[in-house]
């Protein structure tokens, strides 16, 4: 039995890595969920590490149950932000025991995925926003694009008086007929609001309405979907496996959006795939940043029957994500005509930026009798 004796936390307030170890020496890296990550550290030393430092590194469905269930008082959104990192290191090091990448753990192979270019602002004006997309189109070879419409949880005021009238025609005539065109509301519409938009999208062709209520009021999105004939999806902020089984039986969405770092790492979100699978609906997961979550998600689009048309691939740089810069070696998203590549390489594919790591915030859970009292350089 191969038992994990260390797990380490590289991080900052956005993102934050996670170093596991065995006692063999083996190693696996996997990322707690973005965004107030240091939060998420704390707990991932607290709740996490103590249940599954000296377990089998190997039986990963086990030490999750093991902490869904020690910790049953807190079923939370930071606690699956936590077991993310956990998970993730585990299918890292299985696969670089196995020498083989995540994505043929899972069933699948190596291959090219079509790759949506997605937005994340709202702050720039309807001819800006196309103009960029058209530049990326020709540049790149995207043929599917993601903008913003509303405004975040906007109760019906957009982020500007008429944006997203402005915005939804003049972005999809930019981009011409032959491209897939989705949009983003971010919880921002009532009902009416939404199904008026959705007349709209519909009219300019475009084909998928991510959010387009308060995320939390299933059955308001369910009243769009039922209105409307483009998909309406959702789910990216979920991480309640019994809210998925509702969302699914009632079919408040017509393709899912499970994020792998808030579903708590790839073996709780396979439970949503299979939950959508059964009942006939694709999974088109929520990846909007180009830290771990994206190489994770392409993985696991490799591997499931029921993967959605294409990848969420952010088009933020370092003027809007300044904290995904430089994250790993190499380019793992580098896109050529509109596709990009699951990495073949063990595990996931990629190694962290060491001089990333030696910025980072430090910390570290061992089993007892292994117990470090300072990191060292050669820990890097």
């Amino acid at each position: 039995m191969l038992t994990i004796s260390k797990l380490e936390t590289f991080g900052n307030e956005f993102v934050c890595f996670v170093r596991l170890t065995t006692d063999s020496g083996a190693v696996g890296w996997g990322q707690l969920s973005t965004y107030n990550a240091d939060i998420t550290a704390t707990i991932f030393h607290r709740q996490v590490a103590p249940w599954v430092l000296g377990r089998d590194a190997l039986d990963i469905g086990a030490l999750i149950q093991r902490v869904e269930e020690r910790e049953h008082k807190f079923p939370g959104s930071y606690r699956c932000r936590a077991l993310a990192g956990l998970d993730t290191a585990l299918w890292d090091l299985r696969g670089k025991l196995e020498g083989k990448p995540v994505v043929e753990l899972l069933g699948g192979a190596p291959r090219r995925l079509r790759a949506y270019a997605s937005s994340m602002r709202r702050d720039i004006s309807p001819a800006q926003e196309a103009e960029r997309l058209v530049r990326l189109r020709d540049a790149l070879g995207f043929d599917a694009f993601k903008w913003r419409v509303g405004a975040e949880c906007g109760h019906d005021v957009d982020e500007w008086p008429g944006r997203t009238e402005e915005i939804v025609p003049h972005v999809a005539r930019a981009l011409g007929v032959g491209v897939a065109k989705l949009v983003d509301a971010n919880s921002g519409f009532s009902p009416p609001r939404a199904i008026e938009v959705g007349r709209l999208l519909e009219a300019e062709g475009v084909a998928h309405y991510e959010e387009p209520c308060p995320y939390w009021k299933l059955e308001e999105t369910r009243q769009v979907t039922a209105a409307l004939e483009l998909d309406v999806t959702g789910g990216e902020q979920d991480w309640d496996l019994a809210t998925w089984a509702r969302m699914i039986e009632m079919r408040a969405v017509d393709i899912v959006q499970p994020d792998v770092m808030y579903m708590g790492g790839i073996s709780r979100t396979l439970e949503v795939v299979r939950m959508a699978a059964a009942a006939e609906l694709p999974c088109t997961p929520h990846s909007a940043n180009l830290s771990l979550v994206t190489l994770c998600t392409m993985h696991l689009l490799g591997a499931i029957a029921n993967a959605g048309r294409y990848l969420e691939l952010s088009i933020e740089g370092p003027d809007y994500y300044p904290w995904q810069q430089d994250l790993f070696l190499g380019d793992p998203y580098q896109v050529t005509d509109g596709h990009v590549t699951i990495p073949a390489a063990p595990g996931w594919g990629v190694e962290v930026n060491p001089h990333w790591l030696q910025r980072a915030s430090y910390r570290s859970s061992e089993v007892p009798s292994r117990r470090a009292s300072r990191r060292t350089d050669n820990d890097l």
